[in-house]
């Protein structure tokens, strides 16, 4: 599921808000005004109970408070207004009837906040959406409003908020049922066919017997898998009442509603309106890609382009984001490189959600279309617009993850070029989610640009059209605390920055080139005869590092343990529990992830653990025996690229094992997995690889983001270098139990610290850095 997190029980505040008998605006009518002003800030009424958070039983005032900055200042009734009425009634039962006219009750007075009053508060609640009694006596004066104003005020705003969260994320539970139940119902179409009508068995032709029977057999698996799935929704959707505003069971009136008409209430805005920010965006990318000094400075020490802030600011006249907001930093970066893909086939990746997050498996953990405003024209979708989510990580735990909505746009600027840009839109309206902004991106993506390969016509290349791609990366992100293995890294913003979405683009589309080529040197493919069993493996390799990446990152996937190793380093520890998917063993695995510094190069360190010859020299559980490669099938133009077949000489009982290894610009991972040696031969032969099951551990590397220029000039390559340490990361995996409904041992746990305890030292050891 697409970072779809939901609670299935509302708050007690959420129950007297709807019960409350005071209101003297009903829910409804406060979204007809917001339809008919065009406002995009209208707050749910919320009625003070005591201090916030306490329960119903305490006395309801009958205050209430209700802004718009756009729609123009509402009315409320102040507190003085009530106390009068208590004192004139008074006066009524100690006066005779002679009086009548005296004793009319006064006029109801309400009180209107002006816009700069709204503004103050608003910017306020950015920062604090909880202010204590001293703030609210603060801002009262300072806005010359009762404390008990400011009081309602923040509670409202912090309910609309609360609703907001709901609606967006039931409409994404919405969006990932009905895709659920469109799978469920081929599925079971597909079984169906499989099957003889009269008694149900599979049909048993000498040509499709075996297959269909195996085929029936994981549809059967699937269709278990996504019936949980659906259920699992249901359940949480249940919260909702039915034919609310964010219920999934409505009335065809709610849904003949288009999903723009569902967004355009949370966000606040008309389609007009995102159109004008998208176009605004496309402009701002294309001169961040195109423009050079003074706008980009090119950095005498590491090299990499510096954006000139001033300029840019001058240039797009934008406003200092430090003012009125949290601490914030901005990362900004520029890379441009040549990636071997076709133009439209690169663009349409970045259309598909799916593929956009195979693209980037080491990067995006959730990837989700929550909405697309505009379908673009023709084959290529030019003109598409769409609001998406991403959760961006880095290969360990200890990095938080982000979480970022923007709206993409992909434009054709000529024949032969086209734009991608990405832009966070709560910089339009003020009533975004709070926990929306913790990151945004200002005007981000690509500019690709078909190029003619040049490639001669035995190269492996020669049928593949190569595209430039400029990529710009801005983002402007909430301070927070980062580890001190990766602050370097991150803040200097090499981590989620230009240069890491490039490389990675030009490793994925290499490996399609290669996954797809009929004409590839006999050196660069041993082991296997077939071109099926090439592509077998190379499926299965994938899966593997896919099921890696998705394992050791901080994404919500997992929930995290920090334990302490006997080296002293830092271990974190999570487990799970596989019910029914095939692609890994069935029953409880544990994963353990450890991260260090080592002051080698990363190409050095890269090297050194893919090399089958290198493994007894840290693996304790090769047990000292000699590693054989039986097949060495090349997955890209550097030789680090490459996914082997070692078998484990062993008397007793042979292991194979398969090896991912995986090389570019920014990161390098080596991911191995033993693997059944009857399943793994039934796929070197050209068999499915879906079934075999695979347990992925391995490592990632990345450079320590200490750059630096070099210390001498010299035209020998090996004195050229400035690179600096490494950090690496390693991940174990193990099947701790064959029963799903098996607790987790504390056994497992020191017997895996304890394994990876041996394996860092033995690196450190061989590497000849015990003391780092």
């Amino acid at each position: 599921m697409a970072g779809v997190e939901m609670s299935t029980t509302p708050t007690s505040r959420t129950k007297d808000f709807f019960a409350s008998p005071t209101l003297s605006l009903s829910l409804a009518g406060i979204f007809r005004h917001a339809n008919a002003a065009g406002a995009a800030e209208v707050l749910a009424m919320e009625v003070e109970e005591g201090e916030e958070g306490s329960g119903g039983g305490g006395r309801r005032e009958g205050t209430v408070e209700i802004s718009s900055e756009n729609s123009g200042p509402m009315r409320s009734r102040s507190e003085d207004e009530f106390e009068g009425e208590g004192e004139h009634d008074d006066d009524d039962d100690a006066a005779g009837d002679g009086n009548n006219v005296k004793k009319k009750k006064k006029r109801k007075k309400y009180h209107r906040h002006t816009i700069e009053q709204i503004r103050e508060m608003e910017a306020f609640f950015k920062e604090s959406p909880h202010p204590d009694e001293k703030q609210r006596q603060q801002l009262s004066k300072q806005l010359a409003l009762s404390p008990r104003q400011v009081k309602f005020w923040f509670q409202n705003r912090r309910t609309q908020i609360k609703a907001i969260q709901e609606r967006h994320e039931n409409s994404l539970l919405k969006t990932e049922m009905e895709k659920l139940r469109e799978e469920n119902k081929a599925m079971r179409e597909t079984i169906n066919k499989a099957c003889c009508p009269s008694c149900g068995m599979a049909t048993t032709s000498s040509e499709t017997d075996t297959s269909l029977t195996t085929e029936e057999h994981h549809l059967r698996i699937e269709n278990a898998k996504l019936k949980a799935e659906v259920e699992k929704l249901r359940a949480a959707l249940g919260k909702y009442p039915p034919g609310g505003p964010s219920s999934c069971s409505a009335g065809s009136r709610q849904e003949n509603r288009s999903s723009l008409d569902f967004y355009t209430g949370i966000f606040g805005l008309e389609k007009s309106r995102i159109m004008e920010v998208v176009n605004q965006a496309m402009e701002e990318l294309i001169k961040m890609a195109t423009a050079g000094e003074p706008l980009w400075i090119r950095s005498v020490e590491t090299g990499r382009e510096i954006l000139n802030y001033d300029e840019y600011m001058k240039e797009f006249g934008v406003q200092n984001p430090s003012s009125g907001r949290p601490k914030r930093s901005i990362e900004a970066s520029r890379e441009t490189g040549v990636v071997f893909m076709d133009l439209p086939r690169l663009v349409q990746s970045f259309n598909d959600v799916n593929q956009w997050k195979e693209m980037f498996p080491c990067l995006i953990s959730k990837a989700a279309t929550v909405d697309v405003i505009s379908n673009g024209e023709g084959f290529n979708k030019n003109g598409a617009v769409q609001l998406m989510f991403a959760e961006v990580q880095m290969l360990t735990p200890v990095v938080p993850t982000r979480e970022i909505y923007f709206v993409r746009y992909c434009k054709q600027l000529s024949a032969e070029k086209w734009a991608i840009v990405d832009v966070s839109i709560d910089n339009v309206e003020d009533n975004i989610d709070a926990s929306l902004v913790k990151c945004r991106k200002r005007p981000s993506g690509c500019i690709v640009e078909d190029k003619s390969n040049g490639h001669c016509k035995a190269s492996i290349y020669s049928s593949w059209q190569s595209s430039q791609v400029t990529w710009v990366e801005h983002l402007e992100c909430q301070k927070s605390t980062v580890h001190t293995l990766y602050r370097t890294i991150v803040n200097s913003g090499l981590a989620f920055g230009a240069r890491h979405w490039t490389a990675t683009l030009q490793l994925q589309c290499e490996r399609i080139v290669f996954f797809m080529a009929t004409n590839v040197p006999t050196k660069d493919s041993t082991g296997v005869a077939t071109l099926a069993g090439r592509k077998s493996i190379l499926k299965l390799a994938q899966r593997m590092t896919w099921s890696f990446c998705r394992a050791i990152g901080a994404s919500s996937y997992h929930s995290w343990n920090k334990v302490t190793s006997k080296t002293g380093d830092d271990i974190r520890v999570s487990s799970r529990k596989n019910l029914n998917d095939p692609s890994e063993p069935i029953g409880v695995i544990l994963c353990a992830v450890s991260s260090i510094w080592l002051p080698v190069s990363p190409s050095v360190l890269f090297d050194f653990l893919r090399d089958e010859t290198h493994k007894t020299e840290w693996d304790i559980m090769s047990n000292g025996g000699l590693l054989q490669t039986i097949a060495n099938l090349a997955k890209g133009q550097d030789r680090g690229n490459a996914v082997t077949i070692q078998t484990m000489n062993s008397k007793d009982n042979p292991t194979w094992v398969i090896q991912d290894c995986c090389t570019n610009a920014y990161e390098s991972t080596v991911v191995y997995a033993p693997v059944d040696v009857n399943g793994m031969q039934s796929v070197i032969t050209g068999c499915d690889s879906s079934n075999v099951a695979v347990l992925p551990s391995g490592f990632s590397i990345l450079p320590d983001g200490l750059e630096s220029r070099p210390l001498v000039i010299s035209s020998r390559q090996e004195e050229k270098g400035t690179e600096g340490g490494s950090l690496l990361t390693m991940a174990v995996q193990i099947l701790t139990n064959t029963s799903p409904a098996a607790k987790l041992s504390m056994e497992y746990v020191e017997s895996v610290n304890t394994l990876m305890s041996c394996t860092l030292r033995n690196i450190k050891t061989s590497l000849q850095c015990e003391d780092s």
